[in-house]
């Protein structure tokens, strides 16, 4: 049993992350914030102009940009970032002479991190980037818009951090990744994760289905299914089996422990949602889902329920 959890918990591969393709979304997921965070992370992402390690050198550069801060883990903390992954951006940054790193003097333990002149100058040249690419990705929305879905995703962010991140396409992708680990501690122990949801409730809804359908109503693509259906059927939580219709074809069908499963994972999901519509305020969740449901309309549009 335990080596079945490490396998539904394992980390998040290359696959996984590209798994969201143009087309319909399932209506029964549009409601969660967090699904649709997803989608807009995946097309933000879909079009990026450099690579995820610009992305936390621009969030680290940014945030010294204030002040000295004199604890590293402290600082990657904050912004979301793996210790061991913060080393190396610093370590980066300090040997391209853009940050210095020096003792903390009241902890030996500790170092203070500082802006060179020649990072203030990258970083300048970095932000008017950012914006550029900013206003392309939100080019739907007004600056109105734009100003109140930046307020709003501020928020799903640590109060300590929500002063450190700032430009559309960061908060999103800091939220995003915030809500998946946040549904994930949710679950913690039962080898599951909220992105099972999906693929369990709509094999619940119409088993036995194939799998090209399954990628179809979840909008992903064919190697993303295959991978966490292959997760789902060695948890014994789907069978897959030979398509009636079709034999050259599989079947695929929720198992008894798949639906026990699909209860505790629906469970966490409904509780992130309502902790969701607590940092977002009254109202602002349906906000929220407007302006993200408005990003993604040009390459998106929204499929009846399933019944």
């Amino acid at each position: 049993m335990r080596r079945e959890r490490e396998k539904l918990q394992g980390p998040v591969t290359r696959t996984e992350e590209a798994a969201e393709v143009p087309g319909v979304l399932p209506e029964n997921l549009t409601g969660f914030i967090g699904y649709l965070l997803r989608r807009v992370y995946a097309q933000f992402s879909a079009t990026v102009d450099g690579t995820e390690a610009d992305s936390r050198e621009f969030l680290v550069l940014d945030a010294l940009a204030g002040r000295d801060w004199e604890s590293q883990l402290d600082l990657a903390e904050r912004l979301g970032i793996n210790r061991t992954i913060m080393v190396a951006v610093i370590d980066h940054l300090e040997a391209r002479g853009e940050v210095q790193r020096t003792r903390n003097p009241h902890n030996r333990r500790q170092y203070v991190l500082s802006l060179t002149r020649q990072g203030r100058s990258a970083l300048d040249a970095r932000r008017r980037a950012v914006a550029e690419r900013d206003a392309r990705l939100t080019r739907v929305l007004t600056s109105e818009e734009r100003a109140r879905l930046d307020e709003l995703l501020a928020r799903l962010l640590p109060e300590s951090a929500q002063p450190l991140v700032q430009g559309s396409e960061y908060l999103v992708a800091q939220a995003h990744h915030r809500l998946r680990k946040h549904g994930d501690d949710k679950l913690a122990g039962t080898g599951l994760r909220v992105r099972h949801y999906g693929p369990l409730y709509a094999l619940d809804k119409f088993s036995p289905c194939s799998q090209q359908r399954l990628a179809e109503f979840l909008a992903i693509t064919g190697p993303a299914v295959s991978q966490m259906v292959d997760e789902l059927v060695k948890g014994g939580l789907v069978r897959r089996g030979r398509d009636p219709h079709d034999r050259r074809r599989y079947a695929l069908e929720v198992t008894d422990l798949g639906r026990e499963k699909l209860g505790m994972v629906a469970r966490a999901v409904d509780s992130l949602a309502a902790d969701v519509a607590a940092m977002l305020g009254p109202g602002g969740e349906d906000e929220l889902r407007a302006l993200l449901m408005k990003l993604l309309a040009e390459t998106h549009f929204v499929n009846s329920p399933v019944r």
